[in-house]
This record gives structure tokens, C-alpha cells and sequence, in this order.
């Protein structure tokens, strides 16, 4: 199991973390700046220049899944990590990768008042919080402040919050301890869905409102958006899984097959294995039907009806594509055979 310590810059995510693995027999504690140090040493500066925080990198997102399977596999136990996250796609990433590994995330938020939280940064000085030090770490944790105070609505909605204004140190890592024992700091519900290990096939529904607009949906644990569907199961016809997954996804029963628009051949490119996705014709989805839909928490938080421009800051890049010709395959009413999201024969 992981204990994710969450907060601000200068919350004291840290000091919590090795007071918390005096108090909870078996556990062990994983920085993820540390993995941070070691890119800033191996990639080529001209790849650290195009980002501003380490974070965005998906290497460093990528490495910290593994760092921290690759540990409880060493190490089983409860593995302590402290760790700003305050970008909710990054979470979905990184508790998505874990759930995926089986392993269960309690995530905490460490959430002292600012004024108390200015107080500290302006009062401390270098900490293991922090690859700078001095004025640089003090100016660093300040200008997060603001970002932190945008990202508290899905931070306290996801974690397990505890007000350490008036904690010590190792007062707060005994909160901890004590929310994890008693199971107030509960597992976050995000879908474990198994990495795959081979070529999958998948299959996604498209649905339409008046204004012919697409449905997408927001997947708690992955990043971007998505079509309504999955993985086909074996032995399943693809059509089918469409509609499986349309019933478990939104609460919509299809009561007839829905027309093939494309299928799609996505070569394997590590960390992902590729495979067959196909896309189909769900139809007119009515206001009222649209009004009725139920998503399952542990897997989607929304769902929103988009134009063909706006899906683009929405869909990873080859699912952009993908929709693309999906939509070119309807208004022709034909059907198209991709490779990679470009249209071959």
C-alpha cells in the first residue's frame, strides 16, 4: 500500500513522512525529487529546457509508477511518499498506473492555514523538500501557493484532509498513522484497470446531441478524455463491447447493434502495447436521455458534449485522428480502415 502525502510546498510533507515510518511497523519512505534529480542528470538539457517543472515530463510521471512498484516489490509493506501533486491529470496518471499494479493509494492532504503555511516558508531554511535552497526554495514554495489554492477543490474531493496549523511534525505523522489504521484516510477509488501485456482490442461508442456535437467522457484514472467504451473481452464481438460498455459506463441500453465507422491499428509504442480499436454510431443522444446518464465514480468524473475543434485540447493527439476520420466515416456513411489515425487502401 502507499501513503501519498499531499500539500503545498513547505507544508511539511517530508517531516511527516519519516516521523509517519516510526508509526507504521514495515513501512518505508520514496521522495519522487529524487527521481527529479536523476533526469536532470541524464536527459539532455535541451528536453529539460521545454518544461518548466519536472512534472511535466512524462518520464519522470512514468518513473515514478515503476520506482514505486519496483520498491514494494523489495519492500512490502506501506511505502511513504511525499509528494506535491496539484495538476488532477497527473494524479489520474500516477494513482491510474498504481491502481493498474493492483497497489492501493491513501491519499492525504496536508493543509495548514496560509498564513501559518507563509509563515513557515519565509521562517525555514533548506529541507528535504526541496531541490533549491534558500531564497530560491522560499521564492519556489511561495509562487505555488496560488496553484495549490486552485487545485483544493479536487485535492480535499480526492483526499483525506488534516489541518496541521497547530501540529507538530510528528503530531501530524500520528494523524496519519491514525486515519490510515482506522480507515479514515480510505483507498482512493480510481478503476484498476490491468496494464495490458499484449496487443488489446478496443471498442468505443460515439453519440451525438441536436446540435451533432460529440460525447466524451473523463476517465479518473488516465489522462485526456475518451470515447464511451473498452476493452473487448475474449470472445466478445467488438460491437458488443460497445455496448457493455456504453451500459456499464453511462447507464445506456442499446437495444440495437451500432454501425461500424472505422478500425484503427495502433502500433505498440511503449509504455503502451498497442492493438485493433473500432468506433462506432451510437446515434442521436436526446437532452433527455443525455439528463439520465449515470457514471460510475471509481472510473469517470464527467462527461461533456463537444465539437469536432474543441475535442482537439480535450483527446490525446491520435485519438484526435481518430474522431476525425470517425466523423468523415459517418458523413459519408461509409467505413474506413486506419493505421496509426491515417486512412490506408
Amino acid at each position: 500500500m502507499i501513503v501519498w502525502i499531499n500539500g503545498a510546498f513547505g507544508a511539511g510533507k517530508t517531516s511527516a513522512a519519516y516521523g509517519l515510518i516510526d508509526l507504521l511497523p514495515d513501512s518505508s519512505v520514496y521522495d519522487p525529487e529524487l527521481t527529479a534529480e536523476a533526469l536532470a542528470r541524464l536527459l539532455p538539457q535541451k528536453k529539460l529546457a521545454e518544461v518548466t517543472d519536472f512534472q511535466e515530463l512524462p518520464i519522470w510521471r512514468r518513473l515514478v509508477v515503476d520506482t514505486a512498484a519496483a520498491l514494494l516489490a523489495e519492500l512490502p509493506g506501506v511505502l511513504v511518499v511525499p509528494m506535491t501533486l496539484l495538476r488532477q491529470e497527473y494524479r489520474d496518471e500516477i494513482f491510474g498506473g498504481l491502481a493498474a499494479r493492483r497497489i492501493p493509494v491513501c491519499h492525504v492532504l496536508l493543509a495548514p492555514e496560509e498564513t501559518i503555511l507563509r509563515s513557515r516558508i519565509a521562517g525555514r531554511g533548506p529541507s528535504a523538500d526541496d531541490l533549491d535552497s534558500g531564497e530560491r526554495a522560499q521564492a519556489r514554495a511561495v509562487e505555488h501557493i496560488e496553484p495549490y489554492r486552485a487545485a483544493l477543490g479536487w485535492i480535499t474531493a480526492d483526499a483525506h484532509t488534516i489541518d496541521t496549523s497547530a501540529l507538530t511534525p510528528y503530531e501530524t505523522a500520528e494523524r496519519i498513522a491514525e486515519a490510515v489504521r482506522g480507515g479514515a484516510a480510505g483507498v482512493c477509488e480510481i478503476v484498476q484497470t490491468p496494464e495490458p501485456t499484449a496487443e488489446t482490442v478496443a471498442a468505443g461508442v460515439l453519440f451525438f446531441d441536436e446540435e451533432d456535437r460529440v460525447l466524451l467522457v473523463d476517465p479518473t484514472y488516465k489522462p485526456g478524455w475518451e470515447f464511451p467504451g473498452g476493452v473487448v473481452e475474449p470472445g466478445e464481438a467488438p460491437a458488443q463491447a460497445g455496448i457493455r460498455e456504453v451500459a456499464e459506463e453511462l447507464g445506456l441500453h442499446l437495444t440495437t447493434v451500432p454501425r461500424l465507422l472505422l478500425v484503427d491499428w495502433e502500433a505498440p509504442r511503449p509504455p503502451g502495447c498497442g492493438g485493433l480499436r473500432f468506433l462506432f454510431d451510437g446515434g442521436l443522444l436526446s437532452q433527455e436521455a443525455a439528463g439520465k446518464l449515470v457514471l460510475p465514480d471509481a472510473e469517470l468524473r464527467g462527461w461533456r458534449f463537444v465539437t469536432e475543434e474543441e475535442a482537439a485540447s480535450l483527446l490525446p493527439p491520435l485519438r484526435h485522428e481518430r474522431l476525425r476520420w470517425a466523423l468523415r466515416a459517418r458523413e459519408r456513411s461509409t467505413v474506413l480502415n486506419l493505421q496509426a489515425g491515417v486512412p490506408v487502401g
